[in-house]
């Protein structure tokens, strides 16, 4: 009796986690991105060029923002629709609906959510990177993990420089 040979193929589906921890409040930190995006390119000039609001309004869901930033050395471009915005948990999730990342990825769901450090001051800033992408041959975005950490720690010391 012959047997049939299964293989696994790879998964497309991805997700990619990391914390950083900061020296600012969960809800200021949470509020650049909810309510004043646009200020995210004087924290972190050399990563964010450019926030511009495309449809609805800052910080609510539905709404289109577009972003200009560099990444891996070269500038790039992503068009992002607001799918959750919880302010009580300091939680925003962004979908990348056009742009570079697309030329690579099916899907590309990225959340941000800040947590009061337990026991002192600052806070812990989560980032949650889910993607599908569209072929093996593409990489996981580890370098884009790498840079969500600069820009987080580029606005920690612009919102305490604010203070």
């Amino acid at each position: 009796m012959a047997q049939a040979a299964t293989t696994e193929a790879p998964s497309l589906f991805g997700k990619l986690e990391t914390e950083v921890e900061i020296k600012a409040s969960a809800g200021k930190f949470h509020h650049m991105f909810a309510g004043r995006p646009q200020h995210v390119s004087k924290a972190s000039p050399g990563n964010i060029q450019g926030v511009d609001l495309h449809e609805g309004d800052w910080g609510k869901v539905g709404s289109i923002i577009f972003w200009n930033y560099v990444h891996d050395g070269e500038a790039k471009v992503a068009k992002e629709r607001i799918e959750a915005v919880e302010p009580e948990k300091n939680l925003i999730t962004f979908r990348v609906i056009e742009g570079d990342l697309m030329k690579e990825y099916k899907s590309f769901l990225l959340t941000i959510q800040v947590t009061p450090k337990h026991g002192g001051p600052g806070s812990i800033v989560h980032w949650h990177l889910e993607y599908e992408k569209i072929s093996d041959e593409v990489a996981h975005p580890e370098t884009l993990l790498q840079f969500c950490v600069e820009v987080s720690k580029e606005i920690d010391e612009h919102l305490l420089a604010e203070e």
